[in-house]
């Protein structure tokens, strides 16, 4: 860092620049450097046998995996992260860092597909009980409490639906209860929600979307409240978890201009949303920064900003061969997973067989778009031509 290492009271734009960085260390290059490394070599036997330096082996850390880590932990105000490979990887090792056999354990309804499949398919297999609840609850959650419940887990906006949750109520009741709070933040990332401050005890990013931001890694990261790290510290490391540094390096690329490229992410987001919401066509916008949406009220009390992730629902009476034709018709819009990249994407919206807490018309016909970095006139050009390809 500069001469002047505090950062806590700086602005988030700011703390994006500076963070886990510390050019006289290393030569006065802006940058640390990306440390390819296994074995690390100790002085003498004491240094060895009591683990009397700071770095012992590389899967517990270097100097890269610090940069990224210490960078995460000023932003997110954590007293700990650790690193996964993918969203999902640091998902399923938080997850497991709170719960163990004969817990029960609360998941939102509208909870990545992933995320369901990992509580649905392992966690049984472990001795969890995994109970799905209605997003909306808010407060309402502690009626599903049991003597046994241990975690919750909470993701807002949802997966495809993009339903608002109570965060600070959820996890008020929760921690009445002793129990754990657990946050997927990726839809906003650390820079527009830091879901610590609203009590969860860890926050979890799928890195992979806009903390890389450029669509080359798979990256996870989960950053832990105080009451939480030693569990998360203790479970990462048994688990034996380790990224390779030129990911890690990418990623730590990436966050530096996090800001600036959600800032364009959101503009052209509301652009391309202004001109659908009036077509014919569609039905309803699902995009919780728009005052229209359900979920605006808790979007502005607990979030700073809004990504380029939204979704529409075409209207009444269209078919799936319509929906299906509008997306093959698309040329700036690619048709793949993943998002938080400079492209635009689009995927259509399934929901059958993921959502059982909650009311869904499984007919309804909705597109996921990710609106990316490209001119907002070009993407409204390439959604016309593809409604009308579509519709006529």
């Amino acid at each position: 860092m500069s001469k002047d290492s505090s950062l806590s009271q700086k602005s988030l734009d700011t703390i994006l620049a500076h963070a886990g960085r510390d050019p006289l260390t290393f030569h006065g290059f802006v940058n640390p450097p990306v440390v390819h490394a296994s074995t690390v070599l100790f002085p003498d036997v004491q240094t060895m046998l009591t683990a009397g330096q700071q770095y012992t082996y590389a899967r517990r850390g270097n100097p890269t995996t610090d940069a990224l880590e210490g960078a995460l932990m000023e932003i997110e105000g954590a007293a700990g992260v650790k690193i996964a490979n993918s969203g999902l990887n640091a998902i399923a090792l938080a997850v497991l860092s709170c719960v163990k056999s004969g817990d029960h354990f609360l998941v939102a309804d509208t909870s990545y597909g992933p995320t369901r499949h990992f509580a649905d398919t392992v966690l049984p297999g472990l001795g969890v009980s995994v109970e799905y609840y209605d997003p909306g609850l808010g407060a309402g959650i502690k009626a599903l409490f049991r003597p046994e419940t241990t975690a919750v887990f909470t993701e807002a906006p949802g997966s495809l639906t993009f339903e608002m949750q109570d965060v600070p109520a959820i996890a008020a009741a929760a921690h009445d209860i002793d129990a754990m709070v657990l946050m997927d933040n990726t839809w906003a990332s650390p820079l527009y929600c830091q879901p610590l401050s609203l009590g969860v005890d860890l926050s979890i990013q799928a890195g992979t979307k806009y903390i890389v931001g450029h669509s080359d890694v798979m990256l996870g990261t989960i950053a832990a409240s105080e009451r939480a790290w030693k569990g998360l510290d203790s479970f990462h490391g048994a688990m034996g978890c380790h990224v390779a540094p030129d990911d890690i390096y990418l990623a730590l690329r990436g966050l530096r201009t996090l800001s600036v490229r959600l800032e364009r992410h959101k503009r052209n987001t509301l652009s391309v949303l202004d001109w659908l919401k009036d077509l014919p066509q569609v039905s309803a916008i699902r995009y919780p920064a728009l005052e229209t949406d359900p979920g605006h009220a808790l979007w502005k009390r607990d979030f700073s900003g809004s990504s380029g992730l939204c979704a529409f629902d075409f209207a009444d009476g269209t078919t799936r061969d319509q929906a299906f034709a509008f997306l093959d018709a698309l040329n700036l819009f690619g048709l793949g997973y993943s998002w938080g990249g400079f492209e635009s994407l689009a995927i259509p919206v399934r929901l059958k067989g993921m959502r059982t807490a909650s009311p869904f018309d499984p007919d309804r016909q909705s597109v996921r778009l990710h609106i990316g970095l490209e001119d907002p006139e070009d993407l409204i050009g390439d959604l016309d031509q593809a409604l009308t390809n579509a519709f006529g």
